[in-house]
């Protein structure tokens, strides 16, 4: 018995061993395969350690990263024939509201995170040009686009793709319980009878808000401008940090009358909410959502040919689903339901470029008046 187990004993040794010498052979294998791959990049003038040639294959992968403040549910849709069409690179959406998104990449300004922007207000685009963020681009397509929808250089810092303007959202039930008429101008809005029923979008995160209180600061004058936002603050209840939030909340009755956009107060229409959406009859301050190159060491080709296909026929299809008024010229543009005939006629007379010029002085006026009662950040 003893003489058995001793058997089975060095049967088992020797069975360790082989298992040890084909471990180590692999290994060896493994080793002599990597330094050979190693050996070709550094012919080709590539790396010439595994840790720089993980960097490289990064660096040649195709995958970028876009900025934008578009809605949420729009990206998707909007993103389905780029994906179609480029199904080998990857896009990572980094998506947030308009002065967030600005303030990130102020912030990142010395080490950029984002390759382009997509769908960002074109005031916070010539804000981070003030800065050097972005690369001049001239876009395949560009000479399609508007003149007033882009940046006037020969190649320009950032093209448009569409414009949005202010609206108001109005609950029909909750005014009818009060027995109040519908809003039809900025001037209604001050009346005492609306006294704690209003909420409008932060114009500091919110580029929506920025276009309200730019475009009452233009269509009005300085001080009319203030005066009227010093009477328009006595009846709001809440400013949001989202330019559609005030939308959603007077489509859910949590406010009476929402300062938002057209898209976003038709789009809860259309849901079945009890709403009215009114263009003021004094017009709509405005901005246009447009796009950029992000200035970097290495610009990626991918995102080049991301700006492309943003200004092209397939995506400037689905932009006219949501608003009326898109960055292309031509007649071919539809009006979507919802909208008046002439939604361009609606907008107010506009400097976009005083607006990101007084940007900082107009946030910084803004805040210390009404900041109070903004609502708890998230």
């Amino acid at each position: 018995m003893k003489g058995a187990i001793k058997r089975t004993y060095e049967r088992e040794n020797e069975m360790k061993k082989w298992v040890s010498l084909l471990l180590v052979s692999m290994m060896a294998m493994s080793i002599t395969a990597g330094c050979g791959n190693n050996s070709k990049d550094a012919l080709n003038g590539k790396a010439t350690n595994s840790g720089e040639k993980q960097s490289v294959e990064t660096k040649n992968n195709k995958e970028i990263t876009v900025y934008t403040a578009l809605e949420d549910d729009q990206i998707q849709a909007y993103l389905t024939s780029y994906n179609t069409q480029h199904p080998e690179t990857k896009v990572n959406i980094v998506r947030d509201s308009t002065g967030i998104i600005t303030a990130k990449l102020l912030a990142e300004k010395d080490n950029p995170v984002a390759d382009a922007v997509w769908g960002l207000a074109a005031t916070s685009l010539l804000a981070l040009d003030k800065e050097g963020l972005l690369e001049p681009y001239a876009p395949v397509g560009l000479d399609r686009i508007q003149d007033k929808f882009r940046d006037n250089a020969e190649t320009p810092k950032w093209v448009g793709i569409d414009a949005w303007e202010t609206a108001l959202i109005v609950n029909t039930v909750e005014l009818e319980k009060k027995n109040l008429p519908i809003p039809t101008s900025y001037e209604d809005l001050t009346k005492p009878e609306y006294k704690g029923m209003i909420v409008m979008p932060n114009p500091a995160s919110s580029g929506t808000g920025f276009l309200d209180v730019a475009g009452w600061l233009q269509l009005m004058g300085e001080d009319k401008g203030w005066a009227f936002m010093d009477k328009l603050h006595e009846n709001v209840q809440a400013y949001t940090h989202s330019g559609s939030k005030p939308a959603k909340m007077a489509a859910s009755g949590e406010a009476v009358i929402g300062i938002s956009f057209g898209y976003r107060g038709i789009t809860e229409k259309k849901k079945g909410a009890p709403v009215e959406v009114v263009f003021p009859s004094e017009g709509s301050g405005w901005d246009v959502e447009a796009n950029g190159l992000i200035k970097k060491p290495e610009m990626k080709a991918e995102a080049k040919q991301f700006l492309d296909w943003a200004i092209s026929d397939e995506p400037m299809k689905e932009y006219n689903k949501n608003y009326a008024i898109i960055a292309v010229k031509g007649e071919g543009t539809v009006i979507p339901e919802g909208y008046s005939k002439n939604p361009i006629e609606q907008l107010i007379k506009y400097d976009l470029v005083k607006s990101a010029d007084s940007r900082d002085a107009v946030l910084a006026e803004w805040s210390k008046r009404y900041d109070g009662k903004s609502e708890p950040k998230s």
